[in-house]
């Protein structure tokens, strides 16, 4: 052979190699970064135990409890076998397994009826919550109002986030952004990678963009107010207001107004981006038991043991809403069969009933009715379009749940 032709193989040799140098120090920096993370965030190997440590993967803010602990008195007893829908009969047992439940409980008032826990999860555990964390926002709205921090729902946004004025977000009210009827251009399509629900992570973890950033190029798509649409960023933008008006971060807001003073067992946290900005509308973490007292509080009117923690008008205002485009059922001006009020969902075929709900499948549950409030946190990759059925299983263990009582069981 040539010595051309050698030193050519040399040289090609040296850039096969230093190519693979390259391709595996590549490899290892995004196997050990935040991008990785993102990327197998959802694996169906990882997906339970990541929503199980969201708080330790990306900035978080924690909420500490403080006192006496609002205890439930324990009188355990198995669910019932069966639910029906649809027409047809099927196991609660196999609800509970196909929809990748991680905790379940159920308490009639302030006896604990039910609690068991699942792929790996015990009553320490802190799931995330995905939009769960909306409701507790509401109840932040309200209690900043009585406090006096925020004026009126009817506020514009620009009121209390300058930063946001001269936007699309600037001169919607908060009554708006509370009932998802901002009428702001944002897709909240979870199945397309493309849309802003799903690159808004990416976002924030990943490029570390803050908040704000995110919401000054948010363009309106039609009049607020005449359309119930669900746009995550309306909550984010209510996260800011708080922020602003109260002079905290939700985390220390909600330490003061809600964890303690409702007597939450456990340490709490809630995702920030990288600026400190908290992400309100979801990548909230508690444990199932705090999540359960949470809804109490709702079936209490917001008290605990005679305290007004969350005020009984805004409980009242959040789950019985009065405009036409946030009622239940087929509904033109809506795009969605259940109705919406402050950040909470109400069922179609409405009891009185109504729940907070987090993609992959978390819920708070509440039947004043039955006295019943029930908490389920999953991970199930077959979430959309589970509602429906979800409801009707929580509605036959709400009624269940009462003729247990009222068979002559203790309340």
């Amino acid at each position: 052979m040539r010595p051309f032709g050698k030193k050519l193989q040399l040289f090609l040799a040296i850039c096969l190699g230093a190519l693979v140098v390259v391709g595996v120090l590549g490899f290892l920096y995004v196997r050990n970064s935040d991008v990785w993370t993102m990327l197998t965030l959802f694996n169906d190997e990882t997906r339970a135990e990541n929503f199980r440590n969201f708080h330790t993967l990306f900035p978080a803010e924690p909420i500490t409890p403080e006192g006496a602990v609002w205890a439930f008195e324990s009188n355990p007893r198995p669910l019932p076998e069966f639910y029906t829908f649809e027409g047809e009969q099927r196991r609660i047992d196999e609800f509970l397994e196909q929809t990748e439940t991680t905790g379940f409980a159920v308490a009639r008032g302030g006896e604990l009826l039910y609690e068991a826990y699942f792929n790996g999860y015990t009553a320490d555990s802190l799931p995330t919550s995905f939009s769960v964390a909306k409701s507790f926002v509401s109840a932040m709205v309200g209690i900043a109002i009585e406090q006096g921090h925020i004026a009126s729902v009817w506020d514009p946004v620009e009121r209390y986030v300058p930063a946001l004025g001269g936007t699309g977000y600037g001169p919607i009210t908060l009554h708006h952004l509370l009932t998802m009827s901002s009428g702001v251009d944002f897709n909240e399509d979870y199945a397309d990678p493309r849309s802003d629900v799903s690159r808004l992570p990416m976002q924030v973890f990943v490029f570390r963009t803050n908040v704000p950033d995110l919401l000054k190029d948010v363009e309106m798509l039609r009049e607020p107010g005449t359309y119930n649409e669900y746009s995550s960023s309306d909550t984010l933008v209510l996260g800011l207001v708080l922020e602003a008006a109260t002079g905290e971060s939700l985390a220390q807001f909600m330490e003061q107004s809600i964890w303690k003073p409702a007597g939450m067992e456990h340490l709490a946290y809630w995702g920030t981006d990288f600026q400190g900005n908290t992400l309100a509308y979801a990548f909230f973490s508690a444990t199932l038991r705090d999540y359960l007292r949470f809804g109490r509080l709702y079936l209490n009117e917001g008290q605990r043991d005679g305290e007004q923690i969350i005020p009984a008008a805004w409980v009242a205002r959040s789950v019985n809403p009065q405009e036409a485009h946030l009622q239940p059922g087929y509904n033109p001006q809506s795009h969605s069969t259940f109705g919406y009020g402050y950040q909470w969902w109400i069922p179609e075929d409405p009891q009185g009933d109504f729940s907070a709900i987090g993609i992959w499948g978390q819920y708070i549950y509440v039947h004043p009715g039955y006295g019943v409030v029930i908490a389920k946190t999953s991970a199930d990759d077959d979430f959309d379009g589970q509602e429906q059925r979800t409801v009707e299983v929580f509605r036959t263990i709400a009624q269940w749940a009462a003729a247990q009582l009222s068979a002559g069981h203790r309340p």
